[in-house]
């Protein structure tokens, strides 16, 4: 085993369990870099036998975070295996609660989970009020919130957690650290605004409860949604109910237009740098979503389908989720087995078998010529690919979509860099946000297309003429496919007799969290640590930065060790 080896486990501010290990060379570069996925659940064969109709309900709560995305995955992979087509309001109510996921999803991210790493909270104690206010009104004129009180309040709540011991949500980082480049007066406005977001982020998701009953894991149906509207009730989704949403849709235009996109535009440009860091594949994959006329017409598709290889943004190539050629798995490097003879498999003949081979926990390290993780390998027509919000943008802005030309090279003049700059860490943390403002925009537009269905007389959401399972075939397969907050996601379902015979789902985390395959090509996140300088090996706060610019999501604790497996450092959130 390497001497010079980090170990992240588990990556904080993420969902579920993530260890990083990475290598450094002598010029003090990570030269290579494993992913391992180190919790089990096993979803696929908790589903077999169940009624399909029960499916999405389970896999809703495969996360809390992004939930609704799989379940909208599975409802239209059941719907595809029976033949039913979705009434338009369904469709459009399905895209309003995908599009308020974004919103929420994405604000969450930049303030909660990934500014962290560029912004210094404890410096924030040093900052002028006068002058926070004064950079504030510069950066985000049109925010109401930027008086010298105001920030000077901040201060002082934020000192009080440091006089205390206790940094509360903000304990446990690498404070000080000489990575962090913003002056005391952006760290001060960047922490207020964090407390904004925070507070802000649980009005808008009531979207999902108007339209699924609650959040998380709002409701949804086989054949369309499960909600009823009559304008003049009280007991059902109402005139009144639909001017909220109205309302949290235009204030989640203001969050988004005038404080998350001026924040970012003005911590990236303190790091231009990081437009030549964290690149990784080159390669990325969207399967496009949000129809605007038929589920299943990707010329209809808000987000368009399509890959891209090699960065040629010259070129974006088809995409056929059921092509049995097109999309496999492998577990060259997975702790499962597969059947006698079978290296890779598309999901329509996925198997789970899990099949540990791992060291004895705990363990000092992994080995990367044997199997390291609980994640499977999927691949593009053989290639390793990213999927997110940066694949999505380029995919966009490679097709030639308006849309998407116009916010990119909007931020690319305000940041004075090249299209080139989108293939990094930064640019990956741009797009989420330039993808952010496409999508509260759209969000408002399919909220206008429902209201003038309804006008109109339309009040279906439901189409039931399958709902029985005598009006099923024997046998049938589907795939039921969303772009979530954090990439292309997919569900493949097998029908028999009226049960699910065969499972699988094929998330975005594990197209970018996989581990290296048969042909040693390594993972999206593997492949963006490649050539990361890390300043300090007991603080890397550089790993961190890439991994999280991917959003894997939420933890509780991280044990950092060293080269020697000694424990450096234990934080523990409370």
């Amino acid at each position: 085993m390497a001497s010079n080896r980090i170990v992240v486990d588990p990556v904080t501010r993420i969902e579920g369990h993530l260890r990083i290990e990475a290598i450094l060379g002598e010029d003090g570069k990570i030269r290579d870099a494993l992913s391992s996925g180190t919790m089990w659940r096993g979803l696929e064969l908790i589903l077999q036998g169940r009624d399909p109709r029960d499916a999405w309900a389970f896999c809703e709560r495969i996360c809390g975070v992004c939930t609704t995305v799989h379940a909208l995955a599975s409802v239209r992979a059941v719907e595809d295996a029976l033949g039913i087509t979705v009434p338009p309001n369904a469709e459009i109510i399905r895209n309003i609660m995908e599009l308020t996921q974004y919103v929420q999803d994405h604000v969450i991210h930049f303030y909660h989970l990934h500014a962290l790493d560029w912004v210094d909270v404890v410096s924030a104690l040093k900052a002028d009020p006068k002058a926070t206010a004064e950079l504030a009104q510069k950066v985000s004129p049109k925010w109401p919130y930027a008086s010298p009180g105001y920030f000077a309040d901040v201060a002082d709540t934020l000192k009080r957690f440091v006089e205390s011991g206790q940094l509360g949500i903000f304990q446990n980082a690498y404070w000080g650290h000489p990575a962090y480049k913003l002056p005391p007066e952006a760290n001060l406005m960047a922490v207020a605004h964090y407390l904004e977001a925070l507070r802000w982020q649980k009005e808008i998701i009531k979207i999902h409860t108007v339209f699924g009953g609650k959040n998380p894991h709002p409701n949804y149906l086989v054949g369309g949604m499960a909600c009823t509207i009559d304008l003049e009730s009280d007991n059902a989704i109402n005139v009144e109910r639909l001017n909220m949403v109205k309302g949290l849709i235009q204030e989640a235009m203001a969050v988004v237009e005038h404080l998350y996109l001026p924040d970012l535009l003005a911590v990236a440009s303190f790091y231009p740098e990081w437009a030549g860091i964290g690149g990784g594949l080159g390669n990325y994959l969207a399967y496009g979503d949000l129809p605007t006329t038929h589920p299943n017409d990707p010329a209809s598709f808000r987000f368009p389908r399509g890959a891209i290889l090699g960065k040629n943004l010259a070129e974006v190539l088809p995409v056929d989720l059921e092509n049995p050629e097109e999309i496999k798995e492998e577990v060259t490097h997975s702790w499962y087995r597969y059947p006698e003879g079978k290296t890779a498999l598309h999901p329509y003949e996925g198997h789970t078998e899990p099949h540990y081979t791992g060291p004895k926990p705990p363990y000092e390290y992994l080995d990367e010529n044997r199997g390291y993780s609980w994640l499977k390998s999927p691949r593009w027509k053989g290639h390793a690919v990213e999927v997110g919000p940066l694949a999505r943008v380029l995919v966009g802005y490679a097709s030639g979509r308006p849309e998407f030309k116009e916010v990119v090279d909007e931020a690319l003049g305000k940041l004075g860099v090249p299209a080139t700059a989108l293939f990094s860490t930064l640019g990956r943390t741009a797009a989420r946000g330039l993808e952010t403002r496409l999508c509260v925009h759209w969000l408002m537009e399919e909220y206008e297309r429902l209201v003038a269905n309804l006008k109109a007389g339309d009040r279906g959401v439901a189409n039931t003429e399958r709902w029985d399972p005598s009006t099923w075939p024997a046998s049938c397969k589907g795939v039921g496919f969303t772009e979530a907050p954090r990439g292309a996601l997919a569900h493949w379902v097998h029908i028999e007799n009226g049960k699910i015979a065969r499972y699988q789902i094929v998330v975005p985390s594990t197209w970018n969290a996989s581990p290296r395959d048969s042909k040693g090509q390594h993972g999206a996140y593997e492949a963006a640590l490649l050539g990361t300088p890390v300043a300090d090996p007991k603080q890397p706060v550089e790993i961190l930065r890439t991994i999280h610019s991917f959003d894997p999501c939420l933890a509780c604790a991280s044990h950092l060790l060293d080269e020697a497996g000694t424990k450096l450092a234990e934080l523990v959130i409370r």
